[in-house]
């Protein structure tokens, strides 16, 4: 018999980078090191060297200086394309050692679009789990833009393991005209932002039922088009409400409807049953597809007091496809979309910092901060400086 000694090192988990690619991308990943996130690497790459300069990324690459001149992209994917492309070699060497990547950009404009397949089928070719997070343009920001992220989508899809998409105009359903632009993009950024937060969790810290890396790798690996979400209950039934709410996301363009490939969490205190576990997992069960692949955990944490948590990845979708055309939402007279949730506002707008306060509810709080345009992927020499 072969005795091999245990190496503790072996229980730092997989290594995880979130990479923003063009303005929008990079301001996700400011606010989310803006939050303290931990357990990740984050990196900025852009073409805008004015924008770059202002990321809070400890790594940034600026794509293209030959092509773009660190001026941008000025809408063009191409351009975009190219820059990337031109920069190979700084990319591949910040992804070795990765085992998973989170590649996130805005869609429609000229680095994003163009860039961030590049930068997707670079990882995917050094067989790192490649996940794409990328926004729709809104519906107002005109033809162009719709059909550059039209096909921008199509080649992301392609290049990436899994992919969520979160249409802008759907933000219409939770907001109303005294909502800045910084309060709606900083609630769109919640979803990338729980998201790494759930993955990096399960695989950083060991459960009583443990979902390690490989679990994840298996629902994520060449999927397509992912639901991921996170929710929280409290009382009597805390394990349902954290259910429902961790799937019901109107932000989110994908639905649990017939799921083949879910993974199912539970975090709670030692309190927490095999009943109100039960329970929770009927309600995501219920709309998954009858031969759901469903892998659960469960953690059990003394700090969670009447408290608790659920993460749900869903992949393999049956009708998704029927839900993600760029048709624009009808919207009352307050310009919201029909059938919005107020109920997602309620809990996810709070009372003081961007993104909550450091507890784990993490509630997205409402201020008055300056309306933000820089999510728009416009050239530092065409955008108005304030």
């Amino acid at each position: 018999m072969t005795i091999t000694e245990f190496n503790p090192d072996l229980i730092s988990g997989a290594k995880i980078k979130v990479i923003g690619v063009g303005g929008a991308g990079n301001n996700a990943v400011n606010r989310m090191v803006a939050e303290g996130l931990t357990g990740v690497e984050f990196v900025a790459v852009n073409t805008d060297a004015q924008d770059l300069a202002k990321s809070l990324a400890p790594t940034k690459i600026n794509l293209g200086m030959n092509i773009t001149k660190g001026l941008g992209a000025g809408t063009d994917p191409e351009i975009g394309r190219k820059a990337a492309e031109e920069s190979s070699d700084a990319l591949k060497q910040m992804l070795q050692d990765s085992d998973m990547v989170f590649v996130t950009c805005g869609m429609g404009g000229g680095t994003g679009t163009g860039g961030a397949p590049v930068v997707a089928s670079m990882a995917k070719e050094m067989g790192i789990l490649t996940i794409g997070v990328v926004t729709r343009p809104f519906s107002f920001e005109g033809k162009k833009r719709f059909t550059n992220a039209e096909e921008g989508m199509k080649k992301f899809k392609e290049a990436v393991d899994t992919l969520i998409v979160i249409p802008n105009d759907k933000i219409f359903s939770l907001v109303d005209k005294k909502t800045t632009f910084k309060q709606a993009f900083t609630m769109i950024d919640k979803i990338l932002f729980l998201g790494v937060q759930g993955i990096s969790d399960l695989i950083m810290k060991p459960g009583d039922i443990n979902i390690d890396f490989a679990d994840i790798r298996t629902i994520m690996k060449d999927s397509g088009n992912a639901l991921l979400g996170i929710g929280y209950g409290a009382g009597e039934k805390r394990a349902v409400d954290a259910a429902r709410k961790a799937i019901e996301n109107p932000l989110l363009e994908a639905n649990l409807d017939g799921a083949k490939n879910v993974i199912f969490a539970v975090t709670g205190g030692p309190d927490l049953t095999p009943i109100e576990v039960q329970e929770a997992a009927a309600i995501v069960e219920e709309l998954c597809d009858p031969d759901v692949n469903l892998v659960w955990g469960m953690t059990l944490d003394e700090s969670y007091d009447d408290e608790v948590k659920v993460t749900v990845i869903a992949t393999g979708f049956n009708s998704y496809e029927e839900n993600t055309s760029l048709k624009k939402p009808q919207r009352d007279e307050l310009g919201r979309k029909v059938g919005g949730s107020q109920d997602f506002v309620s809990r996810t707008l709070g009372n003081n910092n961007p993104f909550g306060s450091t507890g784990r509810n993490q509630e997205i709080t409402q201020q008055e901060p300056e309306e933000d345009q820089e999510d728009y992927e416009t050239p530092a020499f065409m955008r108005k400086k304030i």
